[in-house]
């Protein structure tokens, strides 16, 4: 394993959710906005990891497996703390969307991977709408004050909303591309 900017980057997005996890529970005061800045940091490494892999050819196979793993466990871990600290079943309704989305595509993408399909269900645009109001309805609802006057929770559960759209959405296209692999009955290729 080459350790470069990309992975220490991506290797920051799963460090960070212990100490995201530890401010989001503190009693210290403005610990839920710091858990919010925090997040929202290791969220924007996200976009920049895939930047600099590809920009100054930093890309590796330990990445390509890793780079998924730090967003599904710093989004599953976050929206079930959410959920925990929100008592309404529409946060949990949104939240089993969301996490129930990403076990679903993953193990699409491992399933065709197998049979020499993976290109089928790369990331599309719909995926990438999908993160970026996720990302940015959680880090709104994780910060929970208000913010110059702005209901910054409000905000961030209606982009939740809207992110919930997007995952189905997003969803259904990838399983539209590879539903002609699942309903054959060919063996796959050895």
């Amino acid at each position: 394993m080459k350790l470069n900017l990309a992975n220490i980057l991506t290797l920051f997005r799963i460090a960070a959710i212990p100490i995201v996890v530890v401010c989001f529970y503190s009693q210290m005061p403005n610990a839920r906005p710091i858990a919010a800045i925090l997040f929202g940091i290791a969220a924007i490494t996200d976009l920049i990891d895939g930047w600099v892999a590809r920009r100054y050819g930093q890309t590796s196979r330990f990445g390509e497996f890793l780079d998924p793993v730090a967003d599904k466990l710093m989004v599953s871990i976050v929206l079930v703390m959410l959920v925990q600290a929100e008592a309404s079943w529409f946060e949990d309704v949104i939240a089993m969307i969301i996490i129930g989305r990403e076990i679903t595509i993953s193990a699409l993408r491992e399933w065709m991977a197998t049979i020499g399909e993976r290109a089928n269900v790369k990331v599309s645009m719909a995926g990438k709408i999908k993160t970026t109001l996720q990302m940015f309805g959680i880090a709104f609802m994780v910060y929970h004050n208000d913010l110059f006057g702005i209901p910054i929770y409000t905000v961030g559960f209606v982009l939740l909303v809207l992110a919930a759209i997007m995952t189905i959405w997003s969803m259904i296209i990838y399983l539209k591309a590879a539903w002609p692999f699942i309903v054959s009955d060919q063996e796959p290729s050895e």
